[in-house]
């Protein structure tokens, strides 16, 4: 810290209490200065020598035979006063950032100009905050702080827009030429430490980050951090997303609680108009603030009842660049009193932004697609449709969740493109877990979601066998997977289903659960009949057979056939080995519908007893699909 000596007598002013100030001299004082509540016993002649003011007011009590005089405006008060009296005495008197924007707004209320006396006290302070001051990175920022509590005196004399200026250029210079010291606590890059991994063995001089001058600007006021960032701003020259990452510490910073996604409720107030203030300040350019901290702005926005415009626009930035987001950015709680733990509606705005944002984007180029996936509105789509699946499968533990909240938002990103549906799948089964008391046609309306013919063979071995889907989406999952594994191993091609199994499923051969827009409730539960249960297993044997191979002669027990295969057929045969046991999973399956009361048909209701009963009957083809599973 920069600091200026005045004066060469030894300091002789002493309290007498926390009242009384006096000179401890051999000569009788002959005035007293009230400043405020404080009583300066001193002598005319020193004061008066270099103070026009005090030579005003001493002319009046002479004519009214008074020797006490009243100062009760004086910027800085006592304290800035009593530096402006020793520098009278020419006793030694310090000045720093701290002090000295005190002493010069004292200075020129007293009048203490050259044209008084040459070399008077306002001449070296603005000399003191030329030459050092506003030269320093860190007085500065002191001495713009000590200014708030000497407006508008501060502002008269120019020292706030000094400082302005000062830590502006200084925080838009090139960082080549940084060579003061900052406060830097957050990790550094590599590249920045001096610890690349990739170095060549020559170390390279210790660069300084562009966000350098961040942490020191969180020790202002908002006021004056206003101030300064619009100063920046104005010049150039700093990027927009170091523009963001300002404005992030100092929310980090100032807010209680914001680290953590919740802001205290102290000073509503205060914190509200910093909030709306940082949404104020943010860069218009995309990107240039991190999504997470949109988001937490936006639950501090919400929780502390900042103005509309505010809200709007903190959801509009957001939605420019949801696909940046994740689960926990969007878990923002309601307000007390509402039955849901989570505001879905919120996130059903953002992502109707993010629809619109991207519908009115102009393409870019195709070279700028290639280097920059990010920019390629398709790939956005499938981050965000990842991203509400993901959510969807948070809230679904809601026990209060209205399942029109649940379908509505999982409907704005079905026209995403998605090659897996294994997150939305999670999601329903959450929600069917959560919600047991559902209604078939709400069962049905949450299933239609799902897509699936996108699910891996993991997410079907898991639908296969859980309870709470449809029996017809169970079905469905099943006979999909087996044409998956029938269609691998014919070299891409589809065999053609019996008019019986393409009756189970509600879009044809080739639909999915989604496209069932025209099946009756008793499609959708009902087990099917014996004649429908005798045709999808043998379609499914016929399927098999075409997955193991023919031609070949059996091993016994259970070996695949002998005859040389292609590393197409083996990859095909070991993916699907687990997944070939439809007979026995759809005999748990009529067994378990049979028990909650939904089957009474005797004939397809079989145990593993009766299945295995059934084996030892079948023919030698059946036999042989058997032994591959």
């Amino acid at each position: 810290m920069k600091f200026m000596k005045l004066g060469s007598k030894p300091d002789s002013f002493q309290a007498d209490g926390d009242n009384i100030r006096y000179v401890a001299t051999e000569l009788a004082t002959d005035i007293i200065v009230n400043v405020g509540d404080v009583k300066f016993y001193l002598h005319k002649f020193p004061l008066l020598s270099k103070s026009a003011h005090l030579q005003k007011l001493v002319a009046n009590t002479n004519e009214e035979n008074n020797n006490e005089i009243y100062i009760q405006d004086i910027p800085g008060g006592p304290v800035a006063f009593e530096i402006c009296a020793k520098f009278c005495y020419g006793m030694t008197v310090t000045l720093n950032a701290y002090n000295v924007v005190a002493a010069r707004c004292a200075a020129g209320y007293l009048e203490m100009y050259e044209t008084v006396e040459k070399g008077n006290l306002i001449y070296k302070i603005e000399v003191f905050l030329n030459t050092s001051i506003f030269r320093s990175w860190k007085d500065s920022i002191i001495v713009l702080q000590t200014t708030k509590s000497l407006l508008p005196w501060s502002e008269e004399i120019k020292v706030v827009s000094h400082c302005l200026d000062s830590i502006a250029s200084k925080a838009s210079i090139d960082t080549s030429k940084v060579d003061w010291s900052y406060t830097y606590n957050r990790k550094k890059l590599p590249s920045e430490n001096g610890n690349d991994p990739h170095w060549n063995g020559v170390r390279k001089q210790q660069t300084v980050p562009q966000d350098w001058w961040v942490e020191d600007l969180c020790e202002l006021h908002i006021d004056s951090y206003k101030r300064v960032l619009t100063t920046i701003k104005a010049k150039g020259g700093i990027p927009a997303d170091v523009i963001g990452e300002s404005l992030k510490a100092y929310a980090m910073r100032r807010l209680p609680g914001f680290s953590k996604g919740m802001v205290q409720c102290g000073d509503v107030l205060k914190n509200r108009s910093l909030v709306e203030t940082i949404v104020w300040l943010l860069p218009t350019e995309k990107g240039s603030a991190p999504c997470s901290f949109l988001l937490m702005l936006l639950k501090a926005a919400i929780l502390l009842e900042c103005g509309e415009m505010g809200r709007r626009e903190l959801m509009r930035r957001t939605g420019q660049q949801l696909e940046d987001a994740t689960v926990t950015d969007l878990l923002i709680q309601t307000s007390p009193g509402e039955a849901t733990i989570y505001d879905v509606n919120i996130v059903q705005n953002l992502v109707e932004e993010f629809v619109m944002q991207h519908r009115s984007a102009p393409r870019e180029n195709e070279f700028q697609e290639i280097r920059s996936p990010r920019f390629v509105p398709e790939a956005s789509k499938l981050m965000v449709a990842k991203l509400v699946d993901g959510y969807l499968a948070e809230i679904a533990r809601d026990p209060y969740l209205p399942l029109s909240k649940f379908v509505d938002l999982a409907e704005m990103v079905s026209g995403f493109p998605r090659p897996s549906h294994d997150g939305l799948y999670r999601a329903i089964d959450m929600y069917l877990k959560e919600h047991p008391g559902i209604s078939k046609n709400e069962k049905k309306r949450i299933c239609r979601l799902m897509d699936c013919k996108k699910l891996s063979p993991e997410a079907c071995m898991h639908a296969v066998q859980n309870e709470r889907l449809p029996l017809r989406v169970v079905v469905q999952v099943l006979f999909f997977e087996q044409v998956r594994a029938a269609t691998s191993s014919a070299g891409g091609s589809t065999p053609d289903l019996a008019g019986s199994v393409r009756a189970l499923l509600p879009g044809g051969s080739h639909g999915s659960s989604r496209s069932a827009t025209t099946n009756t409730e008793d499609e959708w539960d009902a087990v099917p009949t014996e004649e429908e249960l005798k045709a999808l297993k043998g379609e499914l044997a016929t399927l098999r057979l075409g997955a193991g191979g023919g031609g070949g002669r059996e091993r016994s027990g259970n070996e695949l056939n002998d005859g040389p295969k292609s590393n197409a057929e083996n990859v095909a045969a070991s993916k699907v080995k687990g997944l070939l046991m439809s007979k026995k999973i759809f005999s748990k399956l009529w067994l378990s519908k049979e028990k909650l009361g939904e089957n009474s048909s005797s004939d397809t209701s079989e145990s593993p007893g009766s299945a295995n009963a059934e084996e030892t009957k079948s023919t030698p083809s059946r036999r042989r699909r058997h032994s591959v599973s």
